[in-house]
């Protein structure tokens, strides 16, 4: 499924952003698909998988944990929360990462966790704060979630280094900005703050871009 409103998005950032509007047009339409059948709670479990690891090392773990169960394609909160620390640590999951799965899985079950269908009740502000409650996930793990699981058009992730970096590229800062900054400087984008954030990772993989030197 494609990313909601993308076209609507560019269109936008491009009127509204002189700066950005190169970018947009050399990157071009913006390439998130979205899995419909993707739970909250598989994203999260996956997400906390990922946490702090390479891409190739998380992938490999995650492959491990699901063929703990041979007959599912992905567990179920029950399955997780009844399985033992120690036939979870055989994946190569650390414990941190198990006691924050057994966390998810037991919100997921007892309703603290919403389904993904009652999710739309709720909006930007109060569904962070019901992810952040669960072990392990915080502002950018909940952010990440509602950007590429949930398709929502107008977050902003002002502690992901990639879109700080990319701002200070494109802006021609040499300084990372604070969040306060790119929070300021992100009010045009609205609400399409999500669409801004992917183009400036996308910037970031442009040729001349990709050596740039920006202090922290």
């Amino acid at each position: 499924m494609k990313f909601p409103q993308s076209a609507q998005s560019r269109n936008h950032l491009i009127a509204a952003d002189p700066q950005l509007a190169p970018i947009i047009e050399e990157v071009g339409p913006i390439r998130i698909e979205l899995d419909p059948e993707e739970t909250i709670f598989e994203s999260l479990v996956t997400s906390i998988v990922y946490q702090q690891l390479h891409g190739k090392a998380a992938a490999a773990i995650l492959g491990r944990f699901k063929a703990l169960w041979n007959d599912t394609l992905f567990p179920t909160a029950s399955q997780v929360l009844e399985q033992s620390e120690e036939t979870l640590r055989t994946t190569g999951l650390s414990r941190t990462k198990i006691l924050s799965m057994k966390d998810l899985s037991q919100k997921t079950l007892n309703g603290s966790l919403p389904e993904r269908s009652h999710v739309n009740q709720l909006n930007d502000k109060d569904l962070m704060e019901v992810l952040v409650q669960v072990r392990g996930v915080g502002p950018w793990t909940a952010q990440m979630l509602m950007i590429f699981t949930l398709g929502r058009t107008d977050i902003l992730p002002t502690g992901d280094y990639g879109v700080k970096k990319g701002y200070a590229a494109v802006y021609g800062k040499k300084k990372i900005p604070s969040p306060q900054e790119l929070e300021k400087a992100a009010e045009k984008w609205r609400p399409f703050r999500s669409a801004a954030s992917w183009y400036l990772w996308q910037a970031l993989e442009l040729e001349r871009y990709k050596n740039i030197k920006i202090e922290k």
